[in-house]
């Protein structure tokens, strides 16, 4: 029977469809140690692998690589070995792709599912730090109200704000229209690719160079993929290029951010606020950051939703079963 090890629990439906085939979790409710991960792979057909586990050559040649089939781009299902890395995650940077490719070990991920959780996230970090949410919370809690008062925590308010959004793929595009249909924002976006339908129907205008983007947002909200050309995409000089009244929300991955630099642009005004949900260095924080009255933080959990996680694994667990039994997945990375 195939085997299948699961790096950390996940949800119940994912585990559920793994019945039919020999499967193992890591019991604890933590990251995998590395010696464990190296040891614990001997021998598996397919990994159902977490964005915290570092999936590299060395771990692929761990488990053991199957034999190529008749045509050279896959895994021989006869064979033993390992056959896919099914991530439970849309990024997949945790995972060395082009080694995975050069052994013929297909990888696949999770996107689709878990849109409109990141994408409400990304809203609810948005209107969290521009109404103040968070320090109006403390200051309530901590007994610091004393009645109502024409100054007290002033916000800002949306409508007719900018919203310029840096990655058009599926979740930025929902931030875009919950920005511009629910809000009536304004709508900038920076992508690879122009989209004109989009544009149609949001009124939203390409900016092809980033910097004319953080220039004209009030909000600038991260949604691309990291990768060589995207980490610190937003570093200290593009973070000066911002109005000093702007927001910067990331709910991506955490080193598209220069975090040391934010946390002095925080600190010396050059912009007014930031909302994260993902860090460079999870799960540390930058030096200062906690510190900082104008920061919402949230714990990598835009996609933390029953309906958005229970999707997940059932994705993750169907790209295994569909591979051992010879279909490459769905959601293949490496094509």
């Amino acid at each position: 029977m195939p085997k299948v090890f699961v790096t950390r629990k996940i949800p119940q439906a994912g585990l559920d469809l793994l019945k039919g085939v020999d499967f193992s979790v890591w019991e604890e409710d933590r990251v995998i140690p590395r010696e464990v991960l190296l040891e614990r792979v001997k021998g598996m057909d397919a990994i159902l692998s977490l964005l915290t586990d570092k999936i590299d050559g060395e771990v692929m040649d761990a488990a053991g690589l199957p034999s190529p089939d008749a045509s050279g781009r896959g895994p021989d299902i006869r064979s033993s070995g390992l056959k896919l890395i099914s991530n439970y995650a849309v990024g997949y940077d945790n995972i060395d792709v082009p080694a995975a490719t050069q052994r013929k070990i297909f990888v696949s991920n999770t996107p689709g599912v878990l849109t409109e959780a990141v994408a409400e996230h990304a809203f609810a970090l948005l209107l969290a730090i521009a109404r103040r949410i968070p320090e109006s919370d403390q200051f309530t809690r901590q007994g610091k109200y004393k009645g109502w008062e024409p100054e007290l925590l002033l916000g800002t308010e949306l409508q007719g704000k900018v919203l310029g959004v840096v990655g058009l793929g599926r979740i930025g595009s929902r931030v875009a229209e919950m920005a511009n249909k629910g809000m009536g924002m304004k709508v900038l976006y920076h992508d690879p690719k122009q989209d004109a339908a989009f544009e149609k129907e949001y009124g939203a205008v390409y900016k092809g160079n980033l910097d004319d983007l953080l220039k004209e947002a009030d909000f600038v909200s991260i949604h691309v993929p990291l990768l060589p050309a995207t980490r610190h995409l937003i570093n200290a000089e593009k973070l000066a290029l911002m109005k000093k009244s702007a927001y910067l929300i990331n709910t991506s991955r955490g080193p598209i951010v220069d975090e040391a630099a934010l946390v002095e642009a925080l600190k010396a005004g050059i912009i007014k606020g930031a909302a994260l949900d993902v860090f460079e260095n999870e799960p540390n924080l930058s030096p200062g950051l906690a510190e900082l009255p104008n920061v919402v933080l949230t714990p990598h959990t835009a996609s933390a939703t029953h309906e958005a996680r229970g999707a997940m694994a059932v994705l993750a667990a169907q790209a295994v079963l569909d591979v051992l039994a010879g279909k490459p997945p769905v959601n293949l990375v490496n094509k």
